[in-house]
């Protein structure tokens, strides 16, 4: 359920219907916008008296959430949430660009990678330390000293990191990382994704799953803001499905059918989706045409050395051509790169 307050409704007002709501057991949620003040109810909302809250001087509209998902509902928040990480936005009418290797593998590789993407106008740097695999006998990254080496890129070009956690074992070494990724297999770790809602202040960029709903999807999101941080990132990446041209099927309606139904920006990951170099550009375009909030892309210095993933990581010089189209495209979505 959801509270409409007035825009003329007093803030000490709002304060002392959220704590009367509170002690009556209710779990609430206050999200403030411009031009109103909304109060997420959660709980045995078949007890509350519709007819009273929407009889009170302050309230404009009580409106019942249909959806499993609360937190992460249009309903909840009619703003787009907007995520600033040192500067650097995504979501409303900014786009964001997160790009880098699949896995770190060396000081060179890492700093010279990021000043490429920094030098090209990617505003974040991606790399993966903790690595999951399919095989237990690949290069499963190199964990701790990886974070370390994230960080240096970072000290050397400004740019904000992203990297993706593995367990609930690994938050301490995630205290300077930026943004934290949530894999498309931990999407449904539910412990994990409780962990990094009650105990991480930094934005999670949470992946879909292989074979995840929508609403599933949503509903993991929901796991991260239940547990007070609200500042999730949605990362389309392709699902599994009978199709074998591609790695996996980039669902490009996912993009629109969730800028319906969340104020979450939504990324679009067309690396992992198809596996393939050369389809990255044209899924870039798709997908900004589409209304995604950013794009999360594969480089590496020299893909055919790279240690995982380099049939669709591209190189520098492609990320650069790649980057004209994108600051093409959002000057025609009216979008600020």
């Amino acid at each position: 359920m959801i509270i409409v307050c007035k825009p003329s409704a007093p803030e000490e007002k709002i304060d002392a219907l959220t704590a009367e709501l509170n002690k009556q057991g209710y779990e609430t949620h206050v999200s403030k916008g411009k031009m109103s003040t909304i109060i997420g109810l959660i709980g045995d909302v078949l007890k509350v008296n519709k007819e009273s809250l929407e009889a009170m001087d302050i309230v404009e509209m009580v409106q019942r959430v249909s959806e499993p998902y609360k937190l992460a509902s249009n309903k909840f928040r009619n703003v787009p949430t907007v995520i600033d990480v040192c500067g650097n936005k995504i979501g409303g009418e900014n786009f964001a660009v997160i790009a880098g290797p699949c896995s770190v593998e060396s000081e060179e590789q890492v700093v010279d990678c990021a000043k490429a993407i920094k030098k090209a106008g990617g505003t974040f740097f991606r790399g993966g330390a903790f690595k999951p695999r399919s095989s237990p006998y690949v290069f499963r990254g190199l964990k701790e000293k990886g974070i370390e080496l994230l960080l240096l890129a970072k000290k050397e070009t400004g740019l904000p990191i992203v990297s993706e956690i593995m367990s609930v074992e690994h938050l301490d070494y995630f205290n300077d990382i930026d943004i934290i990724q949530v894999g498309a297999r931990n999407m449904q770790n539910f412990e994990l994704l409780s962990e990094l809602g009650q105990h991480t202040k930094q934005p999670i960029l949470l992946k879909r799953g292989l074979a995840n709903t929508i609403e599933e999807w949503l509903m993991s999101a929901e796991y991260i803001m239940s547990g007070g941080n609200p500042n999730v990132i949605l990362c389309e990446r392709g699902i599994r499905t009978f199709e074998t041209a591609t790695r996996n099927t980039l669902d490009i309606s996912a993009v629109p059918v969730l800028a319906a139904a969340t104020h979450l920006p939504i990324v679009v990951d067309p690396s992992h989706a198809t596996g393939k170099a050369s389809l990255i550009r044209p899924l870039a375009k798709a997908s900004i045409a589409a209304g995604c909030d950013g794009l999360m892309l594969e480089v590496h210095p020299a893909p055919e050395k790279a240690l995982c993933d380099g049939a669709q990581s591209i190189t520098p010089t492609h990320f650069a051509e790649i980057m004209k189209d994108v600051k093409t495209l959002c000057d025609i979505e009216n979008k600020k790169l």
